[in-house]
């Protein structure tokens, strides 16, 4: 990846058009994920709608045992949109050129661990699933915290919920047939470049699903190695600038 595309896309200094590509690559490795952690352990890890939903289920029903499973989850993704946030103002207040790198840099290094640990780990225990499940979950928000905070709340990537009720809200208004003679503040009017970046995170993130759930099918769970090496490529001009600083500050 050219090294001033990488600052772009993940440098402190954001555009409109940085965010809408790092979106669109988040929102494919969040579809590989999430696609990929199912097939593992037969749980979505981003999906805390459906998590709180089956935690309301399992008390009702009285299984408050896996209750706790699903605590567990929403507390792992809870737990790595707090992290995010903590690295990013740790960053902003240094004047780091990783502001939002740092996040995913880490990420990256939970994916690459993940990939290579988690062959050896014996997953007919229900404590290895659990704790996988915490895991991706963790990953899932940070990755959501760090392009919300850097996209002021206009990109999400890891669910799609969001993203298919905006696509309709636009597909309404752009159906939608104004007078011939109403004013031009009061026509409604579709706003087709968000539209085409909905329309984008959402087919990424289903081709990133795809991706996933054939990689893990094929390599097992080495397949999010290739992920934590896409996210490294990101990243990797603002980090290498800030430690081209710290070296001359050490000198």
């Amino acid at each position: 990846m050219p090294v001033n595309y990488s600052r772009r896309l993940t440098g402190r200094v954001r555009t409109a058009q940085a965010n809408r590509h790092l979106g669109v690559a988040l929102a494919f490795v969040a579809g590989a994920i999430n696609a990929g952690g199912f097939l593992a352990i037969h749980q979505y890890t981003s999906h805390m709608t459906g998590v709180v939903s089956s935690m309301a289920d399992n008390v009702a029903m009285g299984t408050f045992s896996a209750c706790l499973t699903g605590i567990a989850a929403l507390s792992a993704f809870v737990t790595g949109a707090a992290s995010s946030a903590l690295l990013v103002n740790f960053s902003r207040q240094r004047g780091l050129h990783s502001e939002f790198a740092l996040p995913l840099l880490f990420e990256a290094m939970l994916l690459l661990c993940f990939g290579l640990v988690a062959p050896r780990v014996p997953f007919e225990a229900g404590w290895s699933v659990a704790l996988t499940a915490m895991l991706l979950s963790f990953i899932m928000g940070l990755q959501n915290a760090v392009i919300t905070k850097l996209s002021n709340a206009e990109i999400r990537t890891t669910h799609v919920t969001g993203i298919v009720t905006d696509i309709g809200i636009e597909l309404g208004k752009l159906a939608y047939r104004n007078a011939p003679d109403l004013p031009a503040p009061q026509r409604v009017v579709a706003n087709r470049p968000r539209l085409k970046i909905l329309s984008l995170l959402l087919l990424f993130f289903f081709m990133g699903g795809v991706a996933g759930a054939l990689g893990f099918h094929h390599v097992g769970y080495v397949a999010t190695v290739p992920l934590a090496l896409v996210l490294v490529a990101l990243v990797s001009a603002p980090v290498l600038d800030d430690m081209r600083v710290l070296a001359r500050r050490a000198r």
